[in-house]
């Protein structure tokens, strides 16, 4: 089968960018080719659902940038494809007189990445917008809002494959890549696709797809696997909407909060954890030859030696449901174990 471009993936990188392409240049044949027999099996369909304003990104940076012009496109799509999202806003909250610093930063990044609407709040005024919450300062985020990612994917999905020159081929997993003089042949279990420009967006593996191509990376994907627990309904009042904590500038990760899904249903978590597996998504998921390709990387090593104790603390919370809870309480005295 021959198309113009390949794109390797189907979550809601793979999609917008297919979607994008065709919308720029209707004449463009483009090919999806995704491993599942579905889209968004993965990390689109595992995250908790939140809009994020841009306000934690170093101004001026790529990630900025593209966060900031995403989300004006995310809320444009949502709109024109009746997409039920919530731009409820969040707090975060500084609990101890050493994060101010962090939170007042914070709040100057917003500023300088063009968020309207910051506001500091006071012990008082954190109430006024989380009545559970405790904290000494605050910092009021306008622009969070919360959506189902996996529905915006399928509708992505729907539109690609109502365009004559868009295709999503499922169950197709991809075996090698081999360049040519036209661009390049892509192998999967059982076809072969040749196409004048492939686009890896295969999350996860997506370093894998690249040696596939020929590149020689020095750079290694390894997975973490965020946990949550559900906060039972007849206490879903304690939170109304979106609570997070003052970030540990250290770590990628926005440390363990509250969030309202678009069903309603309080998330509490994540915890942050290694996982054993790239797609491994449970407890018990386990691979050696992906588990061996992670800790034998010298990047991995590097990290778990200079923050072995934070990782630690972090399975700690995991398989010990209390430390989870006390870390929770921070922010929410109220909640408890059983709830």
């Amino acid at each position: 089968m021959k198309t113009d471009i390949i794109i390797i993936g189907g979550g809601i990188v793979g999609l917008s960018t297919a979607y994008q392409l065709l919308q720029l240049n209707p004449d463009l044949t483009v090919t999806i080719l995704e491993k599942e027999n579905a889209v968004a099996k993965h990390q689109t369909g595992n995250n908790s659902g939140v809009i994020h304003s841009g306000i934690y990104y170093k101004p001026g940076s790529l990630k900025a940038q593209n966060c900031l012009r995403g989300y004006d496109m995310l809320i444009d799509f949502c709109k024109a494809q009746n997409i039920e999202y919530d731009l409820c806003g969040k707090i975060i909250v500084a609990i101890k007189p050493e994060e101010i610093a962090g939170l007042e930063a914070l709040y100057q990044r917003g500023i300088q990445n063009g968020l309207s609407g910051l506001r500091f709040l006071s012990k008082d005024e954190i109430k006024q917008y989380e009545p559970n919450c405790v904290g000494i300062k605050g910092v009021f985020v306008p622009q969070t809002g919360i959506v189902d990612y996996k529905q915006i994917a399928v509708k992505l999905a729907e539109n690609i494959n109502l365009n004559p020159n868009g295709n999503i081929i499922l169950n197709s997993k991809i075996q090698a890549i081999v360049g040519n003089e036209h661009g390049a042949v892509v192998h999967t279990d059982t076809e072969r696709y040749e196409a004048r420009l492939v686009i890896n967006c295969a999350g996860l593996y997506c370093d894998k797809v690249a040696a596939m191509a020929g590149e020689n990376l020095n750079m290694k994907i390894i997975p973490f696997r965020g946990e949550y627990y559900a906060i039972k309904p007849e206490k879903a009042h304690l939170v109304k909407n979106l609570i997070y904590p003052v970030p540990d500038p250290n770590f990628p990760f926005l440390g363990v909060h509250f969030t309202r899904r678009i069903s309603g249903e309080i998330e509490a978590g994540p915890n942050a954890v290694f996982a054993f597996k790239r797609e491994g998504y449970k407890k018990t998921d386990f691979k050696w030859s992906e588990f061996w390709d992670a800790i034998s990387f010298a990047g991995f090593r590097k990290v778990a030696s200079k923050y072995w104790k934070t990782g630690l603390g972090e399975y700690h919370r995991s398989y010990f449901k209390p430390a989870f809870v006390k870390a929770l309480q921070q922010l929410v005295p109220s909640i408890t174990e059983d709830d």
